[in-house]
């Protein structure tokens, strides 16, 4: 089943002779529980594109569909909401809130959306992360690998139609690139949970079902791995 369309898609920063065309006329659509790799050379395209499928961009003509919901028609506070419930953000500095702690900041979304947390499916998540004894701490009381479980436990506690991975392990040492990768598979495969990772890793891109290769804003190769 389909969970997310593009069509048409490009960004263009500044105007005349000046503009940066970003992306241009990106199409391409990814089946619910897909794990999907983008890859390409800086200043491909490829954040681009994840900004507008995260819905923290807009772009400058085309459509993103997720869950059949025309996403950039909502206006701005549908918009916030839609991120909230249905987008999943994964970012390579982690972007916790410095006050709260492991357990506040992975409930965050569903707080802010004043749903109450299904306690089994927290202490599940927690479980998985390997974040037991963890949750009132503070994230400067956390490592680097630590802090990224965090984030991916803050993506995943709404259960997302996507989840959204920006260089996940970019910060990371070999061994806790390793485990995050691990997890974001394991919440793919345990969850069914449709997961998009730009990456300039090609061992991270090559354990992915399907690769989509950026170059100047155009898709270059669009290659199934495995199904």
């Amino acid at each position: 089943m389909e969970i997310l369309k593009i069509e048409n898609l490009s960004k263009t920063y500044g105007k005349g002779d000046t503009a940066v065309k970003a992306l241009d006329q990106v199409s391409f659509s990814v089946n619910k529980g897909e794990f999907v790799a983008i890859i390409g050379p800086s200043g491909s395209g490829k954040s681009t594109l994840l900004h507008l499928l995260g819905g923290v961009d807009s772009p400058t003509t085309g459509k993103v569909f997720i869950d059949k919901t025309d996403m950039y028609q909502l206006n701005e506070t549908q918009l916030a909401i839609f991120r909230r419930r249905q987008i999943g953000l994964i970012y390579q500095f982690y972007n916790l809130l410095p006050i709260l702690t492991v357990e506040e900041n992975m409930m965050l979304p569903l707080l802010l959306d004043s749903h109450k947390v299904n306690p089994r499916h927290f202490q599940e998540t927690v479980k998985l992360l390997g974040l037991e004894g963890r949750l009132n701490h503070l994230p400067n009381q956390l490592s680097g690998g630590q802090q990224q479980r965090v984030s991916i436990g803050r993506a995943i506690m709404g259960n997302p139609s996507i989840m959204l991975a920006d260089e996940p392990t970019g910060n990371l040492d070999s061994r806790n690139s390793k485990e995050i990768v691990d997890l974001l598979k394991l919440f793919n495969k345990t969850y069914n949970q449709t997961l998009i990772v730009i990456t300039h890793d090609d061992r991270i891109a090559l354990q992915a079902d399907r690769i989509i290769s950026i170059e100047d804003g155009v898709i270059a190769k669009d290659e199934v791995i495995r199904s």
